[in-house]
């Protein structure tokens, strides 16, 4: 199993602001660091443990525990356990980074689907979308956020779904000036060298 295919999966973690992450990242050297490492080869699992922090370009990951698990046909499911699990990676093109956390994160890379639970949340810029699962279906770019994972009741005071949009700020007339927009033409002083 090799470890370098972790921060692929990983970076899918950030997919779910639908916000796609720093491409360059994928081409660069991958760091896992952690207290200790077991690699049981016969069962194709392999255990990242204690304060496991994994970095690759401007990705950064933090989990108590990180487990892959390989199939017969070399597909891996990844297991990020956390109190609580991080992530932050810059976004592709722009001077901003998408961020979240859950106590765990799950992603199959046979259907690129990454499910966070317990306590999700991401956020890129000033939104934010909270709730207690989070899955995202990155083929299909899906996303379904609930107050509870599937299969298990929504708490009552604590099952919600929230999101936090912050409108961009329109420019005006003083902002446009203060750019440099036409309004104001400066001409060099002939008179002084």
């Amino acid at each position: 199993m090799r470890p370098a295919t972790l921060a692929i999966a990983m970076a899918a973690v950030l997919a779910c602001a639908t916000a796609r992450a720093e491409r360059a990242d994928r081409e660069k050297e991958m760091v896992v660091n952690a207290d200790r490492l077991t690699a049981d080869d016969a069962n194709r699992l392999t255990t990242f443990e204690g304060a496991v922090v994994v970095t690759q370009g401007t990705m950064r990951i933090t989990a108590a525990k990180v487990t892959v698990r390989e199939d017969a046909k070399r597909n891996k499911f990844y297991i990020a356990n956390g109190a609580p699990v991080t992530f932050r990676q810059k976004r592709d093109n722009l001077d901003e980074y998408v961020e979240g956390s859950a106590d765990r994160a799950e992603f199959d890379d046979s259907t690129d689907v990454l499910k966070l639970f317990n306590k999700a949340r991401v956020k890129s810029n000033q939104n934010e979308l909270t709730g207690d699962f989070i899955s995202y279906d990155m083929r299909r770019e899906l996303a379904e956020v609930s107050g509870a994972p599937p299969g298990q009741p929504v708490p009552a005071s604590t099952g919600r779904v929230k999101m936090i949009i912050i409108p961009q700020k329109k420019a005006t007339d003083a902002d446009a000036k203060q750019d440099g927009a036409p309004g104001v033409s400066l001409k060099p002083d002939a008179g002084k060298p």
